[in-house]
């Protein structure tokens, strides 16, 4: 059995999410039709996050179909940038760092708020690889996604460990031969050190309290 020696993270719900939830913080801009906007908005963005289209004019489009009288721009930034890091997560990272391991970012987004996150949180710092599907042109759950993240690793599969809250993004991480276990902040960092200690990962520090002001998000 290959040791593993890499961790690799997802960003939305597992180490991310957006104040008051997907839903709740576009309630006052879309009113009583805002699951159904934002799910078609959630759709129309799906294909720009394996390449460099701006999604502001995408979410424009949107808006205007439901005749909606706010700016995509303000709409993006009080759902898509408006990110709270989840502390414990952080100290997880950083407690596999101290331990010996190599940790990297795995996320799925488009190339604005991919930006955004770089400057507004410290991923850059933290992680050794940051893998973001808009750099790579492909995203989760296609095993491309993998395959090529394995490569900028430089890595066997194999030594790769994949935490994500969605289980097709596992399973297309465990087809390339990674060890991948499904989790999100909601679950408790208990029990993500549970998952990890089953494949003999363990941080050297366990995480501080969960954060309790960060709702559910949507992304990938």
């Amino acid at each position: 059995m290959t040791t593993i020696r890499h961790v690799l993270f997802d960003a939305d719900g597992v180490l991310q999410e957006i104040r008051g939830g997907f839903y709740t913080s576009a309630t006052p801009f879309l009113g009583e039709r805002t699951r159904e906007i934002m799910n078609l908005a959630s759709e129309r963005e799906r294909p720009l996050l394996a390449g460099d289209d701006d999604f502001l004019p995408v979410l424009d489009d949107v808006l205007r179909q439901y005749e909606v009288d706010v700016r995509a721009a303000d709409l993006f930034a009080a759902v898509w940038q408006n990110i709270a890091a989840s502390a414990a997560s952080l100290d997880l990272v950083r407690g596999l760092r101290d331990a010996g391991y190599a940790v990297h970012l795995g996320t799925n987004q488009v190339r604005r708020r991919a930006d955004h996150m770089r400057a507004a949180l410290p991923y850059d710092e933290l992680f050794d690889v940051k893998l973001y599907s808009c750099d790579l042109g492909v995203a989760k759950p296609d095993a491309a996604f993998f395959q090529k993240a394995a490569t900028r690793i430089g890595a066997e599969p194999a030594s790769i460990l994949f935490v994500d809250d969605h289980s097709p993004n596992v399973a297309g991480a465990r087809s390339t031969g990674m060890t991948a276990v499904h989790w999100r902040i909601d679950d408790g960092h208990d029990v993500l050190l549970e998952l990890l200690a089953e494949h003999g990962v363990a941080p050297d520090v366990g995480p501080g309290p969960d954060d309790d002001d960060a709702g559910a998000g949507a992304s990938t």
